[in-house]
């Protein structure tokens, strides 16, 4: 069972957490109605993540095979074989379309834009998975649209009109990740001496320097968001000092990326990094503080 949730790479729905930022930001999180609705959104983005992600690695086995770390994946190693992983594939892809469909039951308005929502970003995948994941700075740009798309089909699972502001962070906050990766792989590529198509048209400087702006334009957009009329009047002006916990997980991430060397999986540092779970965990309880208990 375990290879299987690995090949579905389950620990990575994390990301998919982005779809309930239309509820939390609302202050509709105690709405059972919309909270399930976003739940189910979370399911149907996460199959298809995982459809992704099965494609991408029958895709990429032998440059897995050669990779430190990666030739550990259930495809690579050869615990799962082709015809199950594409039988899984099929099956997954099978469900999540029967969901879509189901879930006019529950959002009839926006159906059709979180289905589109959902198809632009399996198609994005495909291109991804085939072509454009060789082709430096769109590959990363790929990579932060899809945190996008995540922010946008809960917004209209749920039928809740997203900020302007709150999209940009969320592609420039996506952007640091996949930068900070692609960092990563880069100096993995350094230890090892092996190097993959996907390098090709990177260096550490750039990424360090690409890194540094995309940082900068990150805590840049959230003081935006927090000093935005509808923001303030939704929350309260006392929301700008959250800021405080984005500037230290961001110089946490930093000090991980470019003094340790240890962000070639973001999901890692989530996982891993104490310091980042906790200012995250304080950053939620402040805007849950300014939500229901604001006077």
């Amino acid at each position: 069972m375990k290879k299987y949730l690995k090949l579905l790479r389950v620990e990575q729905w994390v990301k998919n957490l982005f779809v309930f930022v239309p509820l939390f930001f609302s202050g509709n999180i105690k709405n059972l109605d919309l909270l399930s609705k976003s739940i189910f959104a979370f399911v149907i983005f996460s199959l298809a993540a995982s459809v992704v992600y099965i494609l991408n690695d029958y895709n990429d086995i032998e440059a897995d095979r050669k990779h430190p770390e990666k030739c550990r994946r259930p495809l690579a190693s050869g615990a799962i074989n082709k015809k199950t992983a594409i039988f899984l594939l099929i099956a997954l892809m099978v469900l999540d379309i029967s969901l879509i469909f189901y879930a006019q039951y529950l959002s009839d308005e926006s159906l059709w834009k979180f289905a589109a929502v959902i198809a632009i970003y399996f198609l994005m995948n495909l291109a991804y998975t085939f072509k454009l994941k060789h082709v430096a700075i769109i590959d990363i740009f790929i990579i932060a649209t899809g945190f996008v798309l995540r922010v946008l089909a809960g917004g209209y699972m749920t039928d809740i009109k997203i900020s302007q502001w709150a999209q940009l962070l969320t592609f420039v906050l996506a952007l640091v990740l996949a930068i900070g990766k692609r960092r990563g792989e880069l100096i993995n590529a350094q230890v090892s001496g092996k190097t993959r198509r996907s390098l090709d048209g990177y260096n550490v400087q750039f990424a360090d320097i690409t890194l540094s702006i995309s940082v900068t334009l990150a805590i840049i957009c959230y003081l935006m968001f927090t000093l935005s009329p509808e923001v303030q009047a939704r929350f309260h002006e006392r929301v700008f000092f959250t800021v405080i916990f984005v500037v230290f997980a961001f110089l946490r991430y930093l000090q991980q990326t470019l003094v340790y060397n240890r962000t070639e999986s973001p999901t890692k540092i989530f996982y891993r990094d104490r310091y980042i779970q906790i200012t995250l965990v304080l950053w939620v309880a402040a805007f849950l503080i300014q939500i229901y208990f604001k006077k």
